[in-house]
């Protein structure tokens, strides 16, 4: 089902460069996966490749909820030739519209920095999530990581862990925060340095997926997760 409200167009291009970033998306996965449960709703959720890789058969719903009718759209349509395997819904909209709906987790997978006023945001966000319920957040890290390809697909920003704990509702407990992807942040270093390029050509994601991210993941518990180009952060909302 598809339902319409506040709409917004996404400036962005990078989602269709980025959907074979299987390595990445099953990593970042692998940190979120068991804060996803019951009603679950997936903020910005654009043509839902992410919403393939995190979603599991023991949850008890999925929303995905999209500013852009284009990318709603495309989202609807590629639903009906492969659908979740639970209940689901793509609604048009943003959390403005969502009054009186309550969710057991909450999710903006590199969504929060193309909000101006984040920390209006994840007061509604905190608002839509039941007693037990956890928001969950990716971001690019290192404002001072900013290059051309940050403004070129509309982001405000960028995070450290301080900057991102700084926005979250002060009702919401911290159960994660920590960066991931070290050796990813020397290459986002490199091309900040030394390219400034405004958009990566689709062999340097692919480089960057299945040798720099699988190298992060057996070094980045090694680094305690103190480095890395994206910050991962959890919440939860007291009983």
């Amino acid at each position: 089902m598809t339902t319409e409200a506040t709409t917004l167009e996404y400036l962005g291009n990078e989602l269709e460069l980025f959907q074979e970033a299987t390595c990445w998306k099953t990593y970042f996965a692998s940190h979120l996966r068991p804060y996803l449960t019951g009603r679950v709703l997936e903020v910005g959720a654009g043509i839902g490749g992410t919403s393939r890789v995190l979603c599991r058969s023991d949850i008890e719903s999925w929303t995905m909820l999209e500013p852009d009718p284009g990318l709603a759209r495309r989202l609807q349509e590629s639903l009906g030739n492969e659908p979740l395997p639970i209940p689901y819904d793509v609604r048009i909209g943003t959390t403005d519209d969502l009054q009186g709906d309550a969710f057991s987790a909450l999710l903006y997978i590199d969504v929060i920095e193309h909000i101006e006023f984040d920390a209006a945001e994840l007061e509604r966000a905190a608002g839509l999530l039941v007693p037990g319920g956890h928001l969950i957040i990716l971001v690019p890290a290192h404002q001072w990581l900013y290059t051309p390809f940050d403004k070129a697909i509309g982001h405000f920003r960028r995070y450290s862990r301080s900057s991102l704990r700084a926005v979250i509702p002060s009702s919401l407990q911290c159960q994660k925060l920590i960066y991931l992807d070290s050796v990813g942040l020397l290459a986002s270093l490199a091309n900040r340095l030394l390219l400034n390029a405004a958009v990566p050509t689709r062999r340097q994601i692919q480089f960057w997926d299945k040798v720099l991210v699988r190298s992060s993941r057996w070094m980045d518990p090694l680094l305690l997760h103190s480095i890395g180009k994206s910050v991962v952060g959890v919440w939860r909302k007291p009983e």
